[in-house]
């Protein structure tokens, strides 16, 4: 299978974690929209979504399914989105698509978070795939030269702007042994409004397309 095929073999395998009768949240990017035309087909099961992304509500209207606000949900049982990386901890970098505020966000609130993925994003250490961090405009030189300093190659991302109105900086060169502390570490950083390490929040299931079939990883 090409990649576009295994994105689509997840998408299809997230619709098992749906609650009926529920809401579900709902992430960004390729793979996440590879789980969006699969809702489509079932949206009589489910009452609504919750987007993490202005894409991604717009992709869920089009079908035809019911988009709801965070606050105006009372639980939220399952959320599903793809990840830039994710090890066996399931531990992730996300952010490629520039959602990661708002998809932290929606996986801090959810009782569960599948993370769908193909077996490319996979890996033994985060952080070849290079960081984002949003931040707020005006601590743009601040927030790059603390970065720097932590051993990383910030770049600001050219022309992008994220749906909270701030810029992302995409910091590549490093190799993450400790993800949850880097996570924190970064998001003390004045102007951070946060970055793209999952790791105080990891997915609680992995589902990951490979040549074989769709592998079902959890923790170890």
């Amino acid at each position: 299978m090409n990649q576009e095929q295994l994105k689509k073999a997840v998408g299809r395998a997230a619709i098992d974690y749906l609650v009926d009768g529920e809401i579900v949240g709902v992430g960004t990017g390729s793979t996440a929209n590879c789980f969006i035309d699969q809702l489509a087909s079932v949206k009589h099961r489910i009452s609504g979504a919750v987007a993490s992304s202005e894409a991604t509500r717009q992709r869920l209207a089009s079908h035809g399914i019911a988009v709801y606000g965070l606050d105006e949900v009372d639980r939220l049982p399952v959320y599903v989105d793809g990840a830039d990386e994710i090890n066996s901890a399931m531990q992730m970098i996300k952010g490629g698509g520039g959602a990661l505020t708002r998809e932290k966000i929606v996986a801090a609130v959810a009782a569960k978070f599948v993370c769908i993925a193909d077996g490319s994003k996979l890996v033994p250490v985060l952080g070849r795939f290079p960081l984002p961090v949003e931040v707020i405009p005006m601590a743009l030189g601040h927030v790059t030269r603390e970065l720097a300093a932590l051993g990383g190659r910030p770049a600001r991302r050219e022309g992008f702007v994220t749906d909270n109105g701030n810029l992302i900086v995409d910091v590549s060169g490093l190799e993450i042994v400790d993800p949850s502390g880097l996570e924190t570490r970064i998001n003390q950083i004045v102007g951070v409004v946060t970055n793209g390490l999952f790791a105080r929040r990891p997915a609680d299931v992995c589902l990951l397309a490979t040549a074989g079939g769709v592998r079902t990883l959890t923790a170890r």
